[in-house]
C-alpha cells in the first residue's frame, strides 16, 4: 500500500476540460435510424481481459455465475431503459431468455445478444419519436384532472403498443405543462420538447460498437460494485485530464437517473462551490452556452453528453436551467449563470473564520475551519518548496491565528467534504492526538496496515467539534471517525457518506499489450478502510455523537442506497490511549440539545424546512391540471416566505429582496453551526463544573 492515497466520495468526475460544447451535437457520424450497431472483434478480447482482471483482483473477488448473470442482465436493461418507457413487455419476456448466459457472453467475449437487445432499444426509441411528433401535433387540454407517475421503476412494463402510447401522451403533457408553468405559449412549448427528443434520437443513433460495448461492461462492473467502471480509450484520455486538478469548468460531478442529469456533488472551490447556485441533487434540464445561446434540453440525454455541453473553455459562460431538489417533482426551473474557470488548490483550501455563540448569559468565541476537501500541492511536496500548501499546513497556520485571537474553542466544518488525500487525512489527525494509528487499510489479499501519526507534537488540545454531513466521505470519514474514537473531540452533524472503499486505475494496454489499439482503463475497488477499533466506514459511515436532524435518510442517500456496495465488517482493533473519555458527558450535552430544541423558533422554522423538503420528494405523482399546479406553487411560495420572514425577525435584519435574503444566509452562521457552537459551550461548561 503506498503511504500517498487520493480518493473521493465521487465515483463519476465530470470531464469539464476544454473541450467545444456543441460538438456532441455535431459529431462526425453518419445516422441512419435503420442501421444495425455490430461489436467489434476487437471488443472479443477486451472483454475476456476485464472479467478476467475482476474475478482475480477485485477487492470482492466475485464469482461470475448464474446468480451474477441474473443481476448483470438487470442493470443492462435498466442502463438502456431505466423507467420502462421504451421497452414492451414482449420485448422483456424475449430477453428474458438470456438472463442467465450473460456470465457466460462477458467470459467469452460473446457479445451479439447485448448487441441485439441495445438496437432493438434503438428501434423502440425509434418508434417513440414517431409518436411524440403526433401528440405534438395537437394542443392539451390543461383543464382535465389527469396524473403523471414521472418515476417508473417499481412499475410493471406496458402490455401493448396503445398502453406505451398513453403512457408517453401523459409524459409529453407533463412535459408541456411544466413549460407553460414558466411561461410559454403551448406552441413554442411543443417546439421545445420535439427539438427535446429529436436531440435524444440523434444521440443515440450516433452510438457506435465501443459506446454499446461501456454499457454492457459497465452493467457487470456496477453489479460487483458501484465504485468500479470500465472507462473505454476515449473515455480514459477525459479521466485522465480531468484528474489532473486543471479543472475548466463549473466544478461538479453528475449522475444520470430517471432520464434527468442530477448533481451528486460540488467540487471544492470550484465556481459552482463559489457561486452558491448549484446544490447536490439538484437536477440540470438544459444548457446554454454564453450570455444568449440557445437553452438546449438535456432531459433523456446519456450523462457525457450532458457532460460535454456543461463543460468548456475558463472564462466562458455556461447558463443552467435546473430543477432545485428541495422544490420536488413539482418545482419550478430556475436558471443561473456560471462562469467557467480554472479550480485551483487555493480556491479549495481551509478558510476560517471566528463567530460568537451566546449561552446561558455567556458570550464566547469559536474559531470555525471550513475544509472542503484533503488537499496537498503534489508538485511542490515533490521539489522541495518549502512552502508548498497542504491541509495541514494550512489548518497549523489557522490554529496559530486563533490563539492570538484567544478563542474559546475550535470548529472544523466538514460537511461537504467528499475526500482528498489520505496522508493528509493521517497527519491533520496528527494535529490533535499524540502519536498512534489513525486508520488500516486491509487490500484483496488480506494484508492489513496501520498508517500511523509519528508525531508526538499536539498542536491543539482544547475544545474541538467536529461537523459532518451525508455528504461528508472518505478521507473526511477517516478524520472525524479518528477523532471520535480518541476523544480528542466531539462528532456533530448528520451520519456521514459511508464510502469506506479504496480505488486504483489499471491501464488494460499495460496488462495486455496491443500495439495497434487501445483498450481502456479499469477503476477497480482494491482494499477497503477500517477505524482503529476494528468498524469498517464502508456503508455505516460515522456517526455523530450528537445528530441533528438532516432532509435525506440514512437509507436514500451514501453508500448504503446502492445495491452492489460492499458489506459493513469489522477486523480486530489497534492499540491507542484514548485523549478524553466522553461517553457519560455525551448523554449530558444531548439532553441539553435536546431541551433548547423544544424551544428554539430557529430549530422549528429549520424542521419546517426538512418536513417540505421530505414531503417534496414523497410525492409520486404529478398533476397535469394548470390551475391545480399553479395553487400548489404558490402555496409552496408561500411557506417559503413566511419561514424567510420569520428567519428575519429572529436575525432582526430586515428582508427587502431575494438578493438580501441570500446575502443574510451568506453573512450569518447557519443554524447546524451555530448549535455546535452552543454544544461545544456546554462541553466547556462541563468540564468547568
Amino acid at each position: 500500500m503506498k503511504k500517498l492515497i487520493v480518493f473521493t466520495l465521487f465515483v463519476l468526475a465530470i470531464n469539464i476540460f476544454a473541450q467545444n460544447p456543441e460538438a456532441v451535437l455535431n459529431k462526425n457520424h453518419k445516422i441512419d435510424s435503420s442501421a444495425v450497431v455490430i461489436p467489434d472483434e476487437f471488443h472479443k478480447r477486451t472483454s475476456q481481459v476485464i472479467t478476467q482482471m475482476l474475478s482475480s483482483y477485485h477487492y470482492k473477488k466475485q464469482v461470475l455465475n448464474d446468480s451474477l448473470s441474473s443481476k448483470i442482465f438487470d442493470e443492462y436493461i435498466q442502463n438502456l431503459d431505466n423507467n420502462k418507457l421504451y421497452f414492451l413487455k414482449s420485448d422483456i419476456d424475449e430477453f428474458e431468455t438470456y438472463r442467465l448466459q450473460f456470465d457466460d457472453f462477458l467470459k467469452e467475449g460473446n457479445l451479439e445478444v447485448p448487441f441485439k437487445i441495445f438496437n432493438i432499444y434503438k428501434n423502440r426509441l425509434d418508434e417513440r419519436i414517431k409518436h411524440v411528433r403526433n401528440l405534438l401535433s395537437t394542443e392539451f387540454d390543461f383543464t382535465v384532472d389527469e396524473s403523471f407517475v414521472p418515476d417508473r421503476k417499481e412499475l410493471p412494463w406496458a402490455i401493448s403498443p396503445e398502453e406505451l402510447n398513453e403512457l408517453w401522451r401523459l409524459r409529453v403533457k407533463s412535459d408541456i405543462l411544466n413549460l407553460v408553468l414558466s411561461g410559454k405559449d403551448q406552441k413554442s412549448s411543443a417546439e421545445v420538447i420535439l427539438k427535446r427528443y429529436q436531440n435524444f434520437h440523434k444521440i443515440i443513433l450516433q452510438y457506435e460498437a465501443e459506446d454499446v460495448f461501456s454499457l454492457a461492461v459497465n452493467s457487470f462492473t456496477q453489479v460487483i460494485d458501484p465504485h468500479t467502471d470500465y472507462f473505454s480509450p476515449a473515455a480514459s484520455d477525459n479521466f485522465n485530464i480531468a484528474m489532473k486538478l486543471s479543472l475548466e469548468g463549473i466544478g461538479a460531478t453528475l449522475r444520470s437517473e430517471n432520464d434527468y442529469t442530477i448533481v451528486a456533488g460540488i467540487v471544492a472551490g470550484g465556481p459552482a462551490f463559489k457561486s452558491g447556485l448549484l446544490q447536490e441533487e439538484d437536477r440540470i434540464i438544459a444548457v446554454g452556452q454564453g450570455e444568449d445561446g440557445e437553452l438546449v434540453d438535456i432531459i433523456g440525454w446519456r450523462l457525457d453528453d450532458a457532460i460535454q455541453l456543461i463543460r468548456g473553455k475558463k472564462g466562458t459562460t455556461v447558463r443552467l436551467s435546473i430543477l432545485k431538489a428541495k422544490d420536488g417533482i413539482n418545482g419550478a426551473p430556475q436558471e443561473i449563470k456560471i462562469v467557467r474557470e480554472e479550480v485551483k488548490l487555493e480556491d479549495q483550501a481551509a478558510k476560517d473564520e471566528i463567530i460568537n455563540i451566546r449561552n446561558e448569559g455567556i458570550d464566547y468565541r469559536y474559531g470555525v475551519i471550513k475544509l472542503p476537501s484533503f488537499y496537498t500541492d503534489w508538485e511542490g511536496h515533490r521539489l522541495g518548496k518549502p512552502d508548498y500548501r497542504s491541509t495541514t499546513r494550512d489548518v497549523k497556520k489557522i490554529l496559530d491565528k486563533f490563539k492570538t485571537e484567544k478563542v474559546d474553542g475550535v470548529i472544523l466544518d466538514l460537511r461537504n467534504n467528499g475526500g482528498g488525500s489520505l496522508q493528509e487525512a493521517i497527519s491533520l489527525t496528527g494535529l490533535f492526538i499524540k502519536t498512534g494509528p489513525v486508520v488500516q487499510v486491509r487490500n484483496s489479499t488480506n494484508i492489513i496496515e496501520v498508517e500511523n501519526d509519528y508525531d508526538a507534537n499536539v498542536y491543539y488540545n482544547g475544545p474541538l467539534a467536529v461537523i459532518i454531513n451525508r455528504f461528508s466521505a472518505s478521507a473526511s470519514e477517516i478524520f472525524a471517525g479518528a477523532i471520535q474514537d480518541y476523544g480528542a473531540g466531539i462528532v456533530l452533524g448528520e451520519n456521514s457518506y459511508g464510502k469506506g472503499t479504496v480505488q486504483n486505475m489499471i491501464d488494460l494496454n499495460k496488462i495486455v499489450p496491443v500495439s495497434n489499439k487501445k483498450m481502456g482503463q479499469i477503476k477497480m475497488t482494491v482494499a477497503k478502510f477500517y477505524r482503529i477499533t476494528g468498524n469498517s466506514t464502508q456503508r455505516l459511515g460515522v456517526q455523530p455523537d450528537i445528530e441533528f436532524p438532516s432532509p435525506y435518510e440514512t437509507e436514500e442517500m451514501g453508500e448504503r442506497a446502492k445495491p452492489s456496495a460492499l458489506a459493513f465488517d469489522k477486523i480486530n482493533t489497534t492499540q491507542f490511549s484514548k485523549v478524553n473519555e466522553y461517553e457519560d458527558i455525551i448523554q449530558m450535552l444531548l439532553k441539553k440539545h435536546d431541551h433548547r430544541m423544544k424551544t428554539d423558533p430557529e430549530y422549528q422554522i429549520h424542521l419546517d424546512e426538512i418536513a417540505e423538503f421530505n414531503a417534496n420528494q414523497s410525492k409520486k405523482t404529478v398533476s397535469l391540471n394548470e390551475n391545480q399546479r399553479k395553487e400548489e406553487r404558490k402555496l409552496a411560495e408561500d411557506r417559503k416566505k413566511k419561514r424567510e420572514e420569520e428567519r428575519a425577525k429572529l436575525t432582526g435584519i430586515k428582508i427587502k429582496d431575494k438578493k438580501e435574503v441570500e446575502a443574510v444566509k451568506k453573512s450569518e452562521p447557519d443554524f447546524d453551526l451555530k448549535e455546535s457552537g452552543r454544544i461545544l459551550t456546554d462541553l466547556i461548561l462541563s468540564k468547568v463544573g
